[in-house]
């Protein structure tokens, strides 16, 4: 019986020596390409930026005389009020090495930029039509919700919260308009969302 155990440990030991090494192969193997390709990246001379889907803010089609004495919506309008003036692009699920292959090198400051004015953006209306939830506002609450959805957002709120409004309406087919929406987020929340709408809402 003794033999049987020491044998079996031994079987395990080498099973785990194994799979280490194996996995310090990937690992190293991941690593040498995330060099090669940030190598590449940096040389990629700067491409014109026109093709971006840039993002308007269609502000006067929002619910700004709502609540207006409310700080938490004056401040976001404040906000989106300035992001107006700026440009807007919802890079999110891209890398600073994927931006740098795709658009050069010297685009990158600017790329980083445009991607923070748009996290501000959805963040800014989720946060607004939270308020509007709140003191049941809910049709005024979905138009935020749906321009996020429009610009292809991945936050989760966002299309949690509009698909309830939709179910609470019988409208089923947006409820699929999320989830196709959802299908096309680049970033890790796409398949939370997806799991979610698609348990909730079969």
């Amino acid at each position: 019986m003794n033999l049987v155990l020491f044998a079996s440990s031994i079987i395990v030991v080498i099973l785990i020596a194994t799979n280490t090494r194996r996995q310090k192969k990937i690992s190293k193997k991941q690593e040498e390409s995330f060099w090669a390709r940030e190598r590449r990246a940096n040389s990629v001379r700067r491409k014109p930026l026109d093709g971006l889907k840039y993002i308007s803010i269609p502000l006067e089609t929002f619910p700004t005389h709502i609540l207006q004495q409310d700080s938490v919506i004056a401040e976001c309008i404040e906000t989106l009020e300035y992001l107006t003036s700026q440009k807007i692009v919802n890079l999110t699920g891209y890398s600073n090495t994927d931006l740098k292959l795709e658009y050069g090198t010297a685009n990158i400051t600017q790329l980083s930029e445009y991607d923070q004015n748009y996290t501000i953006l959805v963040r800014t209306l989720q946060k607004w039509a939270d308020v509007l939830l709140e003191t049941g506002y809910v049709e005024e609450a979905c138009i935020l919700m749906e321009f996020a959805i429009d610009t292809g957002t991945d936050v989760s709120r966002t299309y949690y919260q509009l698909a309830e409004c939709y179910s609470s309406q019988g409208a089923n087919d947006k409820i699929q308009h999320l989830k196709d929406v959802a299908e096309t987020i680049h970033s890790s929340s796409r398949d939370i969302i997806l799991r979610h709408l698609n348990k909730e809402y079969p």
